[in-house]
């Protein structure tokens, strides 16, 4: 091999390889941070967590022993790929941001379902749900788009402001707020605590006081 070529692999594998360890270390460090951010106030929605990594850019926690009016709940701490720099791209072009992704069931399920969205987000481009759900009318409400089905779209909107506002005082930036019928009951995605400026105690509470607010409609 040409010395000049020789020389630029090497500097190639040295660049992707640093890239690799610093964005293992990158989220590793910010995954432990929120997770001990969090210790103080799970508790106001779980007596019980088990806790998993998923790779180095998720963390799966699940509260089997969840607090009324939750039946369970689960929290994804979700990270960019920083490990990868051409999935770290992709996924960032799609804006794609360190996201904590909460599910739970609730003791009462809603009796409607509706799906709001803020625009742009990597969490309106990956929406979830099945063939049904993915038919319904989009509409702006405020800041984000609504879906709702047909049947019960007027009660459902009617409902989701108030919602929207409870979830804002949970974190002000919501990325996806979505109801079902079936489990999860409730969804929120937003944007990664900074464990520097939010209080985690205030969070949760206002997480189990969003799911009170849904189960109580």
């Amino acid at each position: 091999m040409d010395p000049a070529a020789q020389s630029i692999l090497i500097v190639f594998v040295v660049v992707i390889m640093g890239w690799f360890a610093f964005g293992i270390v990158r989220n590793i460090r910010r995954g432990n941070a929120v997770l001990k951010w969090m210790q103080d106030g799970l508790p106001k929605v779980g007596e019980r967590t088990t806790l998993r990594w998923l790779g180095s850019s998720a963390v799966d926690l699940k509260l089997v022993k969840a607090r009324a009016p939750f039946k369970s709940v689960q929290l994804l701490v979700v990270m960019e790929p920083r490990d990868v720099p051409w999935f770290w791209l992709i996924a960032h072009a799609r804006g794609r941001r360190d996201v904590l992704i909460i599910r739970g069931q609730l003791s009462s399920a809603p009796p409607y379902e509706f799906d709001l969205l803020a625009p742009g987000s990597w969490s309106e481009s990956e929406r979830s749900g099945g063939g049904e759900a993915r038919q319904w009318n989009t509409e702006s409400l405020e800041t984000m788009n609504f879906r709702a089905p047909q049947q019960t779209r007027s009660l459902s909107r009617s409902i989701a402001s108030p919602l929207l506002q409870a979830a804002q005082r949970v974190h002000p930036v919501v990325w996806r707020l979505s109801t079902r019928r079936s489990d999860p009951n409730l969804e929120l995605h937003v944007p990664l605590p900074d464990p520097r400026t939010m209080d985690a105690v205030q969070f949760f509470n206002a997480l189990r006081s969003l799911a009170e607010q849904t189960s109580n409609r």
